[in-house]
């Protein structure tokens, strides 16, 4: 029968040496869980709450698992373990606020339901996006190994989330490091409808352990002794010798993936053969028998419990709905940068390279913060693909320089978990292109991070990219527009090594996410006179490159050197040249300033026009500057191809020669 054959059908319970009290309160952390969840299937009948995904038979896990764990250590659960929340003490009022939308909730109403996290109780909530709460939890644990403070993390996924990649990228990484994770299978039968068979091959998932040389172990997910006396073995083990170790715990799923759902799907015999082997009453009747409970504790907890829930549901209940305020909302996108501008200290300045200051940027943080970790394919003793942290491991070590597996999603999650364990991070993406194989988690995690839960998401990723280097479709692509229409990211894309070097330190004190662009092309072609030492730049603040009465000419990257070499041919052209440098937050106190004064205007990009920041400036010029205008607004970008590799193939691809023409009949119009 599916998901029964070989279990036990009888609950064995063995105390060990554990007390009296502990085995009570072990019975009352499940109690509590149970009794909110059967409050709030009555309230979902009557239209007081809007939804619920039920963990009715699962209880045992969450206990089991919080209640072996310290209250310090950091345990990342999903929809089903309510258990975790109510046993780290959370008010209940709280959660009550939570999945009301309300402002005594932890989301501001932004959320609902398990979707938040919580400092305060070393609780961190997952998104519907499930597998990357895996790698969230290697980063948690990495920060753990680099304080060198001995605690571990436990993070939790079903059985159908196993099938994500990040669930095998997290694993992954979390052996080639040795990071002391508990990763919790919950294998509850079926993934909304579609049952295990239909999921998985292997007779048990923690065989999938053996893979990647984790340690694993089969659990009764029923038996809240089994689970608190394994967990609790399991991490006196990894304290001793940090590692990851994967537990499956075998349990069902008693009522629809969601309620509205239903069990219809469930053979009537599976969910008899299950109802047998219920957490709560088989361990209350082993409590009885062994006269370590009594029947009258265990109606007295009851009352206690209703009454507790029906006053906390009421406080909660009586809350007013959220005030809406627009300039609040906006405002908390971002966490709060106030930026102080710190000049060079030394006068002293050398001709590099864009690439040499991008180094030298790195180097200045990685001196200035401690807590800065570089991760990326290569970057270590090999110092990247394009040579920038050549030279670091020697300086800074291999715990703060990491190779990582080529893991791009799970890379940015374990990153994302650094920031909540109070570490920046900065990686490389050894190309843009790849930056498709993490996108979930910078628009998911990183973006939204703030603004669901006040959690700061301190991540840059590096973006080298850019054609005109022969490097075909999959390592050239500019693709800011992909980030800069995404709330909650900042977006940085210099054309000189003096903004470069400036522009990148700032970004890693910002502690929001910043996407840093870095044209490949500009590299090693592109030279100037930059301030030795520490320095930053603000961001969305453009530079003026040129000033001029005839066209503002707008651009970024690799764009505005094409501006400049037309303009040396036409020297009789006077232009303003604005260099964007920051694409989020964008400059258009800027922009408008130079279109109210030369009322005309065009804009050069190296992307594809439809769908890009120059159709975005565009639409805003039109929108707030259109009594100025002259002329059409003019866009210049590439043709609508993908990149390709022959070289005259590119040179028609990008659009400066294009630029020149366009400018010139600008100008005529």
């Amino acid at each position: 029968m599916e998901h029964i054959s070989e279990e036990k059908q009888q609950l064995l319970f063995d105390r060990k040496e554990y007390s009296d009290n502990l085995l009570i309160l072990l019975y009352e952390k499940m109690l509590l869980s149970r009794s909110i969840e059967e409050k709030m299937l009555v309230l979902l009948r009557q239209g007081k709450i809007s939804k619920w995904f039920s963990g009715i038979g699962q209880e045992a896990i969450s206990v089991g698992v919080t209640m072996a764990m310290e209250q310090e250590e950091f345990i990342l659960p999903m929809h089903r373990n309510l258990g975790v929340f109510t046993s780290r003490d959370i008010p209940l009022y709280r959660l009550f606020s939570q999945w009301q939308g309300k402002a005594n909730g932890f989301t501001n109403g932004r959320d609902r339901s398990f979707h938040f996290g919580t400092q305060d109780y070393n609780i961190v909530g997952m998104i519907s996006h499930l597998g990357p709460q895996l790698g969230v939890a290697c980063g948690i644990a990495l920060a753990n190994v680099l304080k060198k403070n001995n605690k571990i993390t436990a993070v939790f996924t079903g059985e159908g989330g196993t099938s994500e990649g990040d669930f095998h990228e997290a694993l992954n990484i979390a052996s080639v490091w040795d990071l002391p994770v508990l990763f919790c299978i919950e294998n509850n039968g079926y993934g909304l409808s579609t049952p295990t068979s239909e999921q998985y091959r292997c007779k048990d998932l923690a065989d999938r352990g053996i893979g990647y040389g984790i340690e694993s172990y089969v659990v009764d997910g029923n038996n809240v002794l089994e689970v608190y006396d394994i967990v609790r073995t399991v991490i006196q083990k990894i304290k001793k010798q940090p590692r990851p170790v994967l537990l499956e715990f075998k349990t069902f799923r008693m009522r629809g993936h969601e309620e509205a759902s239903g069990t219809k799907y469930v053979p009537q015999d599976l969910m008899d053969y299950w109802k047998s082997k219920d957490p709560i009453d088989n361990y209350l009747n082993y409590l009885l028998e062994k006269k370590i409970y009594s029947i009258d504790q265990d109606n007295a907890k009851k009352e206690l419990i209703k009454k507790e829930i029906e006053s906390h549901w009421e406080r909660a209940n009586n809350e007013p709905e959220i005030h809406v305020d627009l300039e609040k909302e906006l405002k908390e996108v971002y966490e709060e940068f106030d930026q102080v501008e710190k000049l060079p200290e030394k006068l002293k300045s050398k001709e590099v390279r864009l690439v040499d200051a991008i180094s030298d940027g790195l180097k200045e943080s990685m001196h200035r913060f401690e807590n800065l970790v570089i991760m990326g394919q290569d970057v270590a003793e090999y110092g990247g693909v394009f040579k920038i942290t050549e030279g670091f491991v020697e300086l800074f070590g291999k715990e703060r320089v990491r190779n990582t597996p080529i893991c791009e999603s799970g890379i940015v999650s374990t990153a994302y978990g650094l920031s909540i364990n109070n570490f920046k991070t900065v990686i490389e993406m050894q190309f843009a292109d790849f930056v498709s194989s993490g996108f979930n988690p910078i628009v998911n995690l990183l973006a939204k991070s703030h603004y669901r839960w006040g959690q700061s998401a301190d991540v840059v990723v590096r973006m080298p990219c850019g054609a005109g280097v022969g490097a075909g479709p999959f390592h050239s692509q500019t693709n800011e527009a992909w980030f800069t229409k995404t709330p909650g990211l900042k977006v940085i894309y210099p054309a000189f090594p003096y903004d470069a070097k400036g522009l990148l330190m700032t970004a890693i004190e910002d502690p929001n996410p910043v996407l840093f662009f870095e044209h490949k092309a500009l590299y090693r072609s592109v030279r100037q006179e930059v301030p030795e030492g520490y320095y930053n730049l603000p961001l969305g603040k453009a530079s003026v490159i040129r000033e001029g009465s005839d066209v503002s000419i707008i651009s970024y990257g690799a764009g505005v050197h094409w501006v400049l070499d037309v303009l040396e041919k036409y020297p009789q052209i006077s232009a303003d040249v604005i260099d964007l440098r920051t694409l989020q937050p964008l400059d258009t106190e800027a922009i408008y300033q130079s279109v109210t004064k030369t009322s005309k205007v065009i804009i050069l990009q190296e992307d594809t026009l439809f769908g890009s920041i120059a159709s975005d400036i565009s639409a805003m010029i039109v929108e707030n500057c259109f009594q100025y205008l002259d002329a059409p607004v003019k866009r210049v970008g590439s043709i609508p191809t993908p990149i390709p590799f022959d070289t005259n193939l590119e040179e028609q691809y990008l659009p400066k020669n294009r630029f020149e023409i366009a400018l010139l009949e600008l100008l005529e119009y």
